[in-house]
């Protein structure tokens, strides 16, 4: 527990972690530049949590990003299903087609593993039309549980594209694409475009104690099986502190040996909702920035290379573009600027996840390093076949929530007719 004197920097609303009732919030910022979220429950007691441990300048990455105003927020996230005080529509929405999964986590944002009756063919179909009224032409995609053990999944993903959904991803962890490549095959035909692969790391002892058994070798194989498909894969790693922060350069690496079959990675810093082994304590907890200075460290890439999330609030993500050079060096594509990494609409952002996590077509014929000279077409040619795209999502839990984060979020959960920010939809309390 940290005894460093705080300022208050900002205001805002959470949820106490134990009734999860609404109440004032506010950033704190110690010496050195860590903040953290303080609060106070009436009934409970206080909490305080941090949120930035200072290797990146707050401000900066805060820059242009409004504070919540006073009277805002203060149904949420109870009264959650996109309200008008909600300020950005629908990028990704997420569809749960069943509770079954082939794993049994340790953390589990879904509590996956239930025998519950899936949903029907048609109660999904139903589903989908109603997102499409909701959201428009949302990237679509399949969650669970482990979505792969349902078998008419190729018939959901052709009715969604036929429904309206821009594109269509598979939230996985690859076991049955790895077995199966027929059934790889069925989604490619369906008219799947990215696989959304958890991957951990790349020793099978992260695996062992994240998911309870040793997988790396079936993760490889559903990245072979995805590639013969030609569906891009982007890799998903669970960062927990102490079993494989310490791993992520190792990953990168492995991604770009693994291109254009891998199309990126999209890391997610544990959060503490759904199931996971115990209480966490401050020590349990990684943040955003310290994320990104275990990636500059590890991979050698400079820190200014990443951006705040391009529609949601910037406490939320970052994301960073590279090209791959012949001798497997990243050259940058993107670096933090006052004027590049101010919010995006929805569309933008959307477009811009299925540019960079998309398998292109064609196979890459160009060679020749990024440094020489080359023409346009040649250029956009190289960003679809030989680069990887960086980025990441901070999950929001009980002990964090921040609602002004809330009220900026673009990945939406379907529930029961109604559209809800993904960490309003899997909020739990702490016990």
């Amino acid at each position: 527990m940290s005894t460093a004197v705080a300022e208050p920097i900002r205001e805002t609303r959470s949820v106490c972690p134990v009734c999860l009732k609404n109440i004032p919030a506010r950033l704190m910022r110690e010496d050195g530049g860590r903040i953290l979220l303080e609060k106070t429950c009436p009934v409970h007691g206080d909490f305080r949590v941090p949120v930035w441990q200072g290797r990146v300048n707050f401000e900066e990455w805060l820059l242009g990003t409004e504070s919540l105003p006073p009277d805002c927020g203060l149904s949420c996230p109870g009264n959650c299903g996109i309200c008008a005080e909600h300020e950005i529509g629908t990028c990704c929405a997420l569809l749960e087609v069943t509770n079954r999964c082939n794993l049994r986590c340790r953390y589990c944002f879904a509590n996956g593993g239930s025998e519950d009756c899936d949903p029907s063919v048609q109660e999904l179909k139903d589903a989908i039309l109603d997102i499409v009224r909701l959201c428009g032409q949302p990237l679509l995609q399949f969650s669970g549980g482990e979505p792969t053990l349902r078998n008419d999944l190729p018939e959901l993903i052709r009715f969604a594209k036929e429904a309206g959904c821009s594109y269509t991803q598979v939230n996985t962890n690859g076991i049955r694409l790895a077995k199966d490549p027929d059934y790889a095959r069925q989604l490619a035909e369906a008219g799947l475009d990215i696989v959304f692969l958890q991957f951990d790391g790349t020793r099978d002892e992260i695996y062992e104690v994240l998911r309870g058994v040793p997988l790396l070798e079936t993760k490889l194989e559903a990245i072979r099986v995805c590639a013969e498909q030609k569906l891009g894969v982007t890799l998903v790693p669970t960062v927990v502190r102490g079993v494989n922060d310490e791993n992520l350069g190792e990953i990168i690496s492995l991604a770009v040996s693994l291109a254009p079959g891998v199309r990126g990675i999209h890391f997610q810093p544990v959060s503490f909702f759904g199931r996971y082994p115990e209480a966490p304590g401050e020590d349990d907890r990684y943040t955003l920035d310290q994320l990104m200075a275990d990636i500059g460290e590890q991979a050698q890439i400079p820190i200014e290379c990443f951006m705040p999330s391009r529609c949601d609030h910037p406490l939320c993500g970052f994301h960073a573009s590279f090209l791959i050079e012949p001798d497997g060096r990243l050259k940058p594509l993107s670096s933090i600027t006052h004027s590049s990494h101010r919010h995006g609409c929805e569309k933008d952002n959307r477009e811009y996840v299925a540019r960079h996590w998309m398998r292109a077509p064609e196979e890459p014929v160009l060679t020749g390093s990024f440094s020489d000279v080359m023409d346009f077409d040649t250029f956009l040619y190289r960003l679809r076949h030989n680069s990887l795209t960086l980025s990441a999502m901070a999950f929001q839990d009980a002990m964090n929530l921040n609602i002004e984060r809330l009220h900026r979020c673009s990945l939406h959960v379907y529930d029961q007719g109604k559209i809800k920010p993904f960490c309003a939809k899997y909020l739990s309390p702490i016990e």
